[in-house]
């Protein structure tokens, strides 16, 4: 058997993230652009059409905040980083918010001085193998080479697996998820690991996807989620509520199609001030009372934008597990809108 394994890297990136300058949000008002920070192709949650255009998971969140604040989805520059820029594009300003299949780690929000704003996606990290492997679990992989997409958390992640179960692997790095997809179909490694999610994504593009199967060890929590710089807070807020907003709507049972009707108005005082009919929630924000419902029209409620790009019905497939409601066993949980 091949003894090569592609995974996905852990070099928590060596950048210095300065302090934000306070004022995020009145220079995106004034530029009349998010520039905000994804994948550089990543199929379901953020990877550019045949015709140019950004879609996906990350994408939305990404034209929910540009909606939010500036009435329009589409006011958005997308700036592709790898695992090893992401950071420094967020720390040095080029970006205004990292919306990026990015984990929610203590280095990260402590050392790092960035500003989590609440987890968009659970994950944990999983293996990708070719059918003809042979392999069924991930403790067979001894002696195993392994390609890491440098700067993630799957490094470290990978190499505590392979400790703690006494078995060896051999690391092949490299930078982006193209690279490791043509690594993986090349035969350069014989599985691929990161975050579970992205291994279906990747499946998903392949011409044969049922030749290739995800092991059913789940090594790590990778809670997914989008950031921001330390030291603004009124920016954080703005993109942490407009993510609530959208998981909020769609416990509420506020939909892109209801959308209209409901903000006639309604009998349930938490849809109204979530849509700005009642209270003066947006005005707090520094955005106008119907930011949220401005941040919903762009891509619809979180169950919507899921559905539509990584759901069941999607070629990614993916089940809502932990990523459903919390009234629905899930951990999605937005604070109360009062």
């Amino acid at each position: 058997m091949k003894k090569s394994v592609l995974f996905g890297a852990l070099t928590v990136a060596g950048v210095a993230a300065g302090a934000a300058s306070a004022g995020t949000l009145d220079d995106v008002k004034a530029r009349g652009k998010l520039n905000c920070g994804v994948t550089t192709g990543l199929v379901g949650f953020a990877a550019p059409d045949a015709n140019g255009e950004w879609k996906g998971f990350d994408v939305d969140v990404c034209r929910a905040v540009a909606a939010a604040v500036l009435g329009d989805g589409t006011a958005v520059e997308f700036v592709p980083t790898t695992g090893k820029t992401r950071f420094t594009a967020l720390a040095s300003g080029e970006i205004d918010l990292l919306a990026r299949n990015t984990t929610w780690t203590f280095s990260r929000d402590v050392d790092l001085k960035f500003e989590f704003v609440g987890v968009n996606y659970y994950d944990g990290q999983g293996f990708l193998v070719p059918k003809e492997l042979g392999v069924s679990s991930a403790k067979e992989l001894d002696g195993a080479t392994v390609c890491i997409q440098t700067g993630t958390t799957t490094e470290l992640n990978l190499a505590d697996f392979f400790r703690s179960n006494n078995i060896s692997y051999e690391p092949v790095p490299i930078e982006t998820n193209a690279e490791g997809q043509q690594q993986y179909l090349a035969g350069a490694c014989d599985a691929y690991t990161t975050d579970a999610s992205g291994l279906a994504s990747t499946r998903a593009t392949f011409e044969d996807p049922t030749a290739h199967v995800i092991l059913p060890e789940i090594i790590s929590k990778e809670p997914l989620a989008p950031l921001v710089r330390h030291g603004d807070n009124e920016w954080a807020d703005v993109v942490r509520w407009t993510l609530n907003a959208l998981i909020a709507a769609e416990e509420l049972n506020v939909t892109s199609a209801n959308l209209g009707e409901l903000a006639a108005g309604t009998e349930n005082p938490e849809i109204n001030r979530l849509l700005g009919t009642e209270g003066t929630l947006g005005e707090m924000l520094g955005l106008d009372a119907d930011w949220a419902q401005k941040a919903i029209t762009a891509g619809g409620n979180y169950g919507e934008i899921f559905a539509k790009n990584i759901g069941e019905t999607t070629p990614i497939g993916l089940a809502r597990g932990l990523n459903a409601q919390w009234t629905d066993g899930g951990l999605l949980y937005a604070p109360p809108f009062r």
